[in-house]
């Protein structure tokens, strides 16, 4: 970040002016985060993460916000301490101190810092929460806890990792404050809205049904039923042209009763082969065990043979080999932190740990497949290239059938022979849709089920 700043400035780029338009992301932040009326506190340290502060609170209303230069730390502690307790105060804006610092605070700093903490007041961190190293993500002594971080150009490295998340909140990317196209890359993508333009491709006039490819489902089981119910809403979101749901005989009854859109058959062997599908999911509610010995052999056929994409989901995660399978045919995994923790061996901690490092090491080990490690900011790639951060999304997700609808939902996606010249991209929209239609909601209400989750997906543009 401080090199790609320094190209900036030396291709002419103005450094008020950059952050000045940090400012003023800062502040939209905060305005959406409060609304009209609620007061606001910007403490702003002596350096450009405190020039960024006070910019922000020039974007607010004057008589909102009052801005706090803080050069003492007993000083601002003993103002605080009457401001805490004077001002109805809806968000404290945190510009103490940004990436440059690199030492641990003292005494002083960490008192002020558990102080703002302690004060149960909303905080917006500008660029990093103060006290975080950018770089690893641990506290310097103490760090701020923020409900939403605004980071400026692209996202640090410690700002991502899973022991930040709980200083950091909701990360926000403010990646057009006007420096120069960034010079530097790295494994790691923020995955941006924009990055979607223009997909899914508009649809041909003269099509139909049989265009958009046939997704096949294998999901379901005794107690277990809902979930193919949620997977199936997932998929027909997704508007692949056709659906057929394979269920166990004992679930057929509940399942097709809440199913009209997509096809359903009671499982038999040797059925399943005989269809012609162009995608296949298979794992949603495949829990009980009395499932037949035939469904699972044709899961395993599917995934080693099949030449069309395969996701693999929830139970049926534990039934794959580890492997190769059929060269050039695209496949997914979509666990979530604990199930990849068992499939590795180790536990979900560890994962949680080193994301990326687990996420390589999945794909490798089932042929260098695509995997969705799903959790807080679902991470997508592969053994080898690029992997993408998703933003979107909140706590709420984490409901029961919540990764169902996702399954499905990409896995209709990437039933479409159009979209299948671009697996990455299917995957990451089906993420990223996924995330941002959790956000819509909450931002509509104030309680929601994963049944209106699969209702709202897809239309968010």
């Amino acid at each position: 970040m401080r090199a790609w700043e320094q190209a900036s400035w030396a291709a002419g780029r103005s450094e008020e002016a950059v952050i000045r338009a940090a400012g003023r992301a800062v502040a939209e932040v905060a305005q959406r985060l409060v609304g009209a009326k609620a007061p606001m506190l910007v403490l702003a340290g002596k350096g450009h993460n405190g020039d960024d502060a006070r910019f922000a609170a020039e974007g607010l209303a004057a008589d909102r916000v009052r801005v706090m230069n803080v050069t003492d730390p007993v000083a601002a502690a003993v103002e605080l301490r009457g401001l805490i307790g004077t001002k109805n105060l809806g968000l404290i804006i945190d510009g103490l101190f940004g990436i440059g610092l690199n030492r641990p605070l003292d005494g002083a700093w960490r008192d002020l810092v558990e102080l703002v903490n302690a004060s149960q007041v909303p905080m917006l961190a500008v660029d990093v929460p103060s006290g975080l190293n950018a770089d690893t993500g641990e506290p310097m002594g103490a760090a701020i806890r923020a409900v939403v971080t605004v980071t400026f150009g692209a996202p640090k490295i410690g700002l991502v990792r899973s022991v930040a998340a709980k200083f950091v909140g909701r990360l926000e990317v403010a990646s057009e404050i006007g420096l120069i196209e960034c010079p530097h890359v790295a494994e790691l993508n923020w995955t941006l809205p924009e990055d979607f333009g223009g997909f899914p491709p508009a649809r041909p006039v003269a099509s139909h049904k049989g265009t958009y490819g046939h997704l096949g489902i294998i999901a379901g089981s005794l107690g277990y039923h809902g979930a193919a119910v949620l997977a199936t809403r997932g998929a027909l979101r997704a508007q692949s042209g056709l659906v057929t749901l394979h269920v166990p005989e004992n679930v057929y009854v509940p399942i097709a009763a809440q199913t009209q859109a997509a096809m359903v058959r009671p499982w038999l062997p040797g059925e399943w082969e005989s269809e012609d599908f162009s995608a296949v999911l298979a794992g949603p509610g495949l829990a009980s065990h009395d499932l037949p010995p035939s469904l699972g052999e044709a899961v395993l056929r599917t995934w080693q043979h099949s030449p069309n994409p395969v996701v693999v989901d929830a139970s049926a995660l534990d039934w794959l080999p580890p492997g190769t399978t059929r060269a050039g045919a695209v496949r997914v995994l979509t666990p979530h932190p604990g199930e990849a923790g068992r499939l590795l061996g180790t536990t979900a901690a560890v994962v949680q740990a080193d994301r990326t490092a687990a996420l390589r090491e999945l794909s490798r080990k089932f042929g260098g497949c695509w995997v969705v490690l799903k959790g807080h900011q679902t991470l997508v790639g592969r053994s080898e290239g690029d992997l993408f951060i998703n933003p979107s999304g909140n706590p709420y997700l984490a409901q029961g059938g919540s990764g169902d609808v996702l399954a499905g939902y990409a896995a209709g996606l990437l039933a479409q022979p159009r979209l299948q010249t671009d697996p990455l991209t299917a995957i990451r929209f089906a993420v990223w849709q996924h995330g941002a239609a959790a956000d819509r909601l909450e931002s509509e209400r104030r309680a929601w089920g994963v049944e209106e989750l699969a209702t709202t997906l897809g239309e968010t543009h």
